[in-house]
């Protein structure tokens, strides 16, 4: 399988509570619900569609499946929400236990053992292994070699300050950019594969 990441992302490099007010207020996050003067159906959506309709199994943080299980259930009879309830779900936690997993289809992977279980699955037959939002899972992915494709919806504003996906540990890692798409709103949809490392 290949592990995919789809990102909401600020000039800034920021990814938290792009969806809302109340999503992700940790570290004083003020700026919930910023992507919306920026998301379009076509190309925003569609780079959204796009990446579930590749996808043969979702991967989520302990945080961002919990935002996702109260969210998509209840929508049931859109073909995106019905795609997104139907497909495998796996969600990386430390702390939620079995009798939480109440969203259909999702398997729960042991913090400790979240690396190990992930090189596993990326070694599987089958289509990709999305990750949407999780920024600590995604930096996690990213600065062990896990990550193959990255999805990068970036909005033009930068928000000073917030939770990123890329790993602080002064390593280099070269991508490859594959495709830019450009919405009528300044959103640039980015898609990176990594590269050889120098």
């Amino acid at each position: 399988m290949r592990i995919v990441i789809c990102e909401f992302m600020s000039l800034d490099g920021v990814v938290q509570a792009p969806g809302g007010p109340d999503e992700d207020t940790e570290g004083g996050f003020a700026h919930g619900g910023w992507t919306h003067p920026f998301f379009d159906p076509e190309v925003v959506g569609g780079a959204w569609d796009g990446a579930l309709g590749r996808a043969d199994a979702l991967l989520f943080g302990r945080r961002t499946w919990r935002a996702m299980a109260g969210a998509w259930p209840d929508r049931a009879g859109d073909p995106f929400a019905d795609r997104m309830n139907s497909l495998r779900k796996y969600v990386v936690s430390a702390t939620l236990a079995e009798s939480e997993l109440t969203w259909e289809n999702t398997t729960r992977i042991p913090g400790a053992e979240a690396v190990a279980h992930l090189r596993k699955l990326r070694e599987a037959d089958g289509g990709d292994l999305l990750v949407m939002g999780s920024p600590t899972l995604a930096r996690t992915l990213l600065a062990e070699g896990l990550a193959d494709e990255l999805v990068l919806i970036v909005m033009p504003v930068v928000l000073g300050g917030g939770k990123t996906i890329f790993p602080g540990d002064g390593a280099k890692r070269t991508l490859e950019l594959v495709s830019t798409t450009t919405s009528g709103t300044g959103a640039n949809v980015c898609v990176y594969r990594t590269a050889d490392q120098d």
